[in-house]
């Protein structure tokens, strides 16, 4: 070796050497800082706990510590408690025991939001707005509905008794029902659509154990049933969850040897690439269906199928959470869910929406439409870093009227549904008739319902400021008329929502949540906005070819 050539690889191994003393100075300190911090800590909490003024739970003490420190890093890094520990095992395992009853609140109790399709509450005849007044002779009163969940889940085989109210009857009715495993589905609904009922539409709820092979089995059967023209995938409102088995959905559209998605962090053990690996199973047209509720492994799926081109988008901008988790066991069957590393799609773009500055609660940094990052598609296509998923078709982000939200705030949609399933045996209408329509306004009109416009807090106010002030009267008095006028209009303007969303809630209590979904398909517009694609080839061949 040359004089010159040792300099250099002496230069080379000194480099090398400064790098590691200059790792190993920052694990030091960083585990020091530890220490130092812990030991801190742990002082002010045993001070705080023995000798502070008033009794404290130590328990709850340590818990809201923990609880405002992961609060400073995301929404998403969370501790779970005993209970939580059990209800996220459940919902990773995909099945739990129990009668298969959804729970949520109404007018201070606890009703039956929808029986799962198929269970034991189901079968034994428990409605959606059961009112729930006991299990097991314990009363409900004043418990949340997650309580009241968990008193009904108990081992397979074992018996426990639902004691309801039901509208129209006089007397509580008690319901012994045996425990069993209760599946929970991720597809709520899978079939055909279109005049021709030649196009497959499958809507996946979550991405929970054995989506994909959910997928694949849908598929299958609908591929059995007629030639397809193509395939509609809804994730609209579904949340995500396992990264697998969005990886594995992904194989059923695209070749094998494709990166779909990366994930990237700071510890280098958790940091993988996902390649396709299957033979393509589908290859006529895709068309995914998503929204601002779309998120996590939703935008997975719907922002790798648009990078390689292979599915048209359709529908708002994502939620635009780019951030993975893993859940760490801790002590006490108690478990940390923390956020680990950010996914990156085969473009190379982030689907993060926003940077979380750790300064305080949750707090962000939006990303600036001017520093937005570009990146190309398979095809060539120019897609953008930042803001989620953008869809390719921007379709169906009219929001709701004041007046809808205050329906379904209300529960008007649900307590109607209740009192007319209570009355009615049959429901055989493939849409809503216009004597029910009339049941239902007379139905608010009898329970005073009501709701507040930004008119009305306005005119609230003036009428504080001018009393007493010559000639006010009259004038408030019109402006009260013009109001109720105003509001008049507005119901006849969203009659046609209101009539959808009614139709929907009483399909459900006779045919349950896969008739409702299947009844609001003839008239969603994002869904007849993708059949117009499928049925146009060469209009979606051009839009993914970036012509």
């Amino acid at each position: 070796m040359t004089k010159k050539g040792k300099y250099k690889a002496g230069f080379a191994a000194a480099i090398i050497g400064l790098a590691s003393v200059g790792i190993a100075a920052q694990q030091t300190d960083i585990y020091f800082l530890i220490k130092k911090n812990f030991s801190i800590f742990s002082a002010a909490y045993e001070n705080v706990a023995l000798e502070y003024v008033d009794e404290v739970d130590p328990e709850i003490l340590m818990r809201t510590g923990i609880d405002a420190m992961l609060e400073t890093l995301d929404p998403y890094t969370v501790m779970f408690n005993e209970s939580q520990n059990e209800q996220a095992e459940i919902m990773s395992r995909g099945n739990y025991a129990g009668v298969g009853i959804e729970a949520g609140h109404r007018d201070g109790q606890v009703v039956v939001i929808a029986p799962t399709e198929g269970g034991p509450a189901e079968r034994a005849g428990i409605r959606a707005g059961d009112v729930i007044i006991a299990v097991d002779g314990v009363s409900t009163e004043g418990l949340q509905p997650e309580e009241v969940n968990t008193l009904t889940s108990g081992e397979v085989g074992s018996e426990v008794t639902i004691t309801i109210d039901r509208f129209g009857l006089g007397q509580s009715l008690d319901f012994t029902l045996t425990r069993q495993r209760i599946e929970i589905t991720n597809i709520s609904y899978s079939g055909l659509i279109g005049e021709s009922k030649d196009t497959g539409y499958i809507r996946l709820s979550q991405f929970g154990n054995n989506s994909a092979e959910e997928i694949r089995e849908s598929l299958n059967n609908l591929m059995e049933e007629t030639d397809l023209e193509g395939l509609i995938l809804d994730l609209r409102d579904n949340p995500g969850g396992i990264l697998q088995e969005a990886v594995t959905i992904i194989d059923k559209f695209i070749e094998p040897g494709i990166t779909v998605v990366d994930i990237r962090g700071r510890v280098g053990e958790y940091n993988q690439t996902f390649t396709t690996r299957e033979p393509v199973m589908f290859e006529k047209p895709v068309v995914v269906l998503m929204n601002e509720g779309s998120a996590s492994a939703s935008e997975v799926v719907a922002g790798a199928l648009q990078d390689l081109d292979r599915a048209l988008i359709i529908g708002e901008q994502s939620f635009g959470k780019g951030l993975v988790q893993i859940v760490k066991p801790m002590p006490y069957n108690t478990s940390l869910k923390i956020t680990i590393s950010r996914y990156y799609i085969p473009s190379g773009r982030s689907i993060q929406a926003v940077q979380y500055t750790h300064q305080g609660r949750n707090a962000v940094v939006m990303n600036a439409d001017t520093t937005r990052r570009e990146f190309k598609t398979r095809n060539g296509r120019t897609v953008y870093e930042g803001r989620g998923i953008e869809p390719d078709i921007v379709e169906g982000n009219e929001k709701l009227s004041i007046l809808e939200v205050a329906l379904l705030q209300q529960g008007a949609y649900f307590d109607f549904a209740t009192e007319y399933e209570a009355q009615n045996p049959n429901f055989n209408y493939q849409e809503l008739p216009d004597d029910v329509f009339e049941e239902f306004k007379a139905y608010l009109k009898e329970e005073r319902f009501s709701y507040t416009t930004d008119s009305e807090t306005l005119l609230m106010q003036l009428t504080t400021e001018l009393q007493g002030v010559d000639g006010a009267d009259a004038q408030l008095k019109e402006l009260r008329k013009a109001i109720e006028m105003e509001k008049s209009a507005r119901f006849e303007e969203d009659t046609p929502k209101i009539k959808r969303t009614l139709f929907q809630e009483l399909v459900s209590r006779y045919e349950g949540q896969s008739g409702s979904i299947k009844a609001g398909l003839r008239s969603d517009p994002e869904v007849l906005k993708a059949l117009e694609f499928i049925y146009n080839k060469s209009d979606l061949d051009k839009l993914l070819a970036g012509e």
